[in-house]
């Protein structure tokens, strides 16, 4: 927990100054781990909001109490929305922690061929509260603004209904087909620009329907490599990849 995060409704306020007590899991943080005493400052930011310093005014096993601070931006996000096969469910929570640390927009949860069934009927998408893991990847980032998430049980009303009216200049769909071209090859000079929409399937791969309609509806497909990596892995590589692109000179 590089960051404790706050909620508006802790402090009154989304900036300024402020006191705030805390409890729980955090207050487990500051005892255990960091240690902290009276004097001490943290790190802290209101979720959706503003950054800055928290100063122990006093701690307890029970409560600590913070005097509260905010004055700076979150860091940026990209410019990059995810589109992702469901998952199964530990591995959705990672991807959901690691989709907000690395700073996505909006994350489409979404059904292909290769997704069973069961997996919609999982936590944390029965619920429909994935906050708890996107707020350990903001955490550990030192960010405070989660991205969206959206669930889509049915492949065609989302492709023919949802992807028309989503922005992106460069749609792109990570497939391991071995004719397929590594994504540095697809984008052209001068740098890679958002929004951008990047689609990744189940750890089979999408099936040829699947392609084929993501290919109507402007996604080029690109691949990794010969190798078939876990959902967990894929989705960071290929998001520091786009990170890369996105900077190139």
């Amino acid at each position: 927990m590089n960051l404790i995060l706050l909620r508006p409704e802790e402090t009154g306020t989304s900036d300024g100054s402020a006191t705030v007590r805390l409890t729980g899991r955090r207050l487990e943080h500051l005892n255990k781990v960091l240690k902290a005493e009276v004097g001490d400052s943290v790190r802290v930011g209101i979720l959706g909001g503003l950054m800055g310093r928290g100063e122990i005014v006093a701690i307890s096993r029970r409560e600590a109490v913070l005097a509260v601070r905010l004055d700076s931006p979150p860091p940026p996000r990209l410019p990059l929305s995810l589109i992702l096969a469901l998952p199964r469910p530990i591995m959705l929570k990672r991807v959901l922690a690691q989709a907000a640390a690395l700073g996505v927009q909006h994350l489409f949860l979404i059904n292909a061929r290769r997704v069973e069934k069961s997996f919609f009927a999982a936590s944390p998408v029965r619920e429909g509260d994935f906050s708890p893991y996107l707020e350990n990847g903001l955490e550990q980032a030192m960010d405070t603004v989660a991205p969206t998430v959206s669930v889509h049980p049915r492949f065609s009303p989302f492709v023919e209904d949802v992807l028309p009216g989503l922005a992106g200049r460069a749609r792109l769909l990570a497939h391991p087909l071995a004719e397929a071209r590594p994504l540095a090859e697809l984008v052209p000079r001068p740098p890679l620009t958002g929004p951008l929409l990047l689609a990744i399937g189940p750890e089979g791969g999408w099936q040829g329907h699947e392609v084929v309609s993501l290919g109507q509806a402007g996604f080029v497909v690109f691949s990794l490599g010969p190798r078939i990596l876990r959902v967990d892995t894929a989705v960071p590589a290929l998001i520091a990849q786009i990170g890369l692109l996105l900077g190139r000179g």
